[in-house]
């Protein structure tokens, strides 16, 4: 197959592996050193060194993946990459939404995810009339205006944004950088942009911060605790803007507390209860570290019905610093002491590097450590909005684990 206005790469053997089992990304090796300079977007016929051609992919200038697949020649033709490519790409994404997500009640969900959606480096959020697109490479930079055209056609949203999300985020957040989305498009959106999610309101911001205030790729996670909160003692753990909070409450909880080590997330947080019309003196939002917070609860013989933790990959509070690896055990093993007898423990991770099986390691280092049965009653990820490449498992990122102490 002729591949006029690609440039010819050849990847090594490794990298041929990968790619003919379906992987879309390049990772830089002694092979993709010896590539002729090229600018990030550029067009890449990917070749064996026996002349075989293996996929079309874009460059990129991420120091670790060099190049990303965006099509394969089995799909029959060349890619040309123009509005219409875009809207095609983005209507059998919405097209599977439409058949397999239940979106009755909700106006807050994910359009396009990346790999899973053959786009990868690229998510597209859907909040109510806005559209936040966010760019995990620089490779889609230069197609910015034919991408925007295609979303607006296909959407008419009142306005659309974009974020870039380089892989190091924490080093803009010490520099003080907040400046992590720009309105490409249209109306700028209210600073409390308010969204539906499983017929609860939640409050979003597009325009500040590193997150918009709600994580949606729990959406049917959160659904799911719906029937099991009615009078139960709940401790949210790193509640962020307290989704999980809110339903629990919404949900006849007796009693919920929020943990958090962010004061503008727990004002967050009490905004969700109100504009759902729940009573945010009736629970508590405590601002300070999870685990000493744990820790004091177990010193006042405080017992909960349900614990829900859904810790960063990576946090620092003080001198408290927590890992997924290697902390999520003895988070588990505290957590236990203060959870009653046939309680149920909710904990969750969203780190890439670490998949269900290794997870579960955790967990159960956790329950050894505090000499307690732990039965695992549902393992789960993100919703079906979140699709992944069977032949990218990086894609399949979060873990979510319903245990019941005893």
């Amino acid at each position: 197959m002729a591949t006029k206005g690609w440039k010819r790469c050849v990847v090594g053997p490794q990298t041929e592996q990968m790619l003919k089992l379906g992987h879309p990304w390049i990772i830089r090796d002694r092979y993709t050193d010896k590539w002729s300079a090229g600018s990030c977007g550029e067009h890449t016929a990917l070749y064996s060194g026996e002349g075989e051609l293996l996929a079309y992919a874009l460059r990129d200038d991420d120091r670790r993946i060099v190049a990303r697949v965006i099509e394969w020649p089995h799909m029959g033709k060349i890619p040309h990459i123009d509005e219409k490519w875009f809207y095609l790409k983005f209507e059998a994404a919405q097209r599977l939404r439409r058949m397999h997500v239940d979106l009755d009640m909700t106006d807050a969900y994910r359009l396009v995810n990346a790999e899973g959606d053959l786009l990868p480096g690229l998510t597209v959020d859907i909040y109510g009339e806005f559209i936040m697109l966010q760019l995990y490479c620089r490779m889609w930079e230069p197609f910015r205006e034919p991408l925007v055209q295609a979303l607006q056609r296909l959407m008419c949203p009142q306005g659309i944004y974009e974020k870039f999300r380089p892989r190091k985020t924490r080093a803009l957040e010490k520099q003080g950088d907040k400046r992590y989305s720009s309105l490409l498009v249209g109306q700028q959106a209210p600073r409390n942009l308010t969204v539906r999610e499983n017929g609860l309101l939640f409050e979003v911001d597009l325009n500040h911060g590193l997150h918009t205030g709600l994580f949606m790729d729990q959406r049917q996670n959160r659904r799911d605790i719906i029937p099991f909160c009615e009078g139960k003692r709940v401790l949210n753990l790193f509640s962020f803007t307290g989704a999980f909070s809110v339903v629990a409450a919404a949900s006849g909880a007796a009693e919920v507390i929020s943990v958090d080590a962010s004061t503008q997330y727990q004002n967050r947080a009490r905004n969700n209860f109100a504009i759902n019309r729940l009573d945010p003196s009736r629970h508590q939002f405590v601002v300070g570290d999870c685990h000493r917070m744990l820790d004091r609860f177990a010193q006042q013989g405080k017992r909960f019905d349900m614990i829900i933790m859904d810790p960063p990959s990576f946090s620092t509070v003080g001198k408290s610093r927590f890992t997924t690896s290697g902390g999520t055990s003895n988070l588990v093993a505290t957590a236990l002491g203060v959870l009653e007898e046939g309680g149920c423990l909710i904990t969750s991770s969203n780190h890439q590097k670490i998949d269900l099986a290794e997870y579960l390691k955790e967990l159960r280092r956790g329950a050894l450590q505090a000499a307690t049965p732990l039965r695992i009653i549902q393992t789960s990820g993100q919703g079906p909005d979140f699709p992944f490449l069977i032949t990218c498992p990086e894609g399949r990122y979060l873990k979510y684990v319903v245990a019941i102490k005893g």
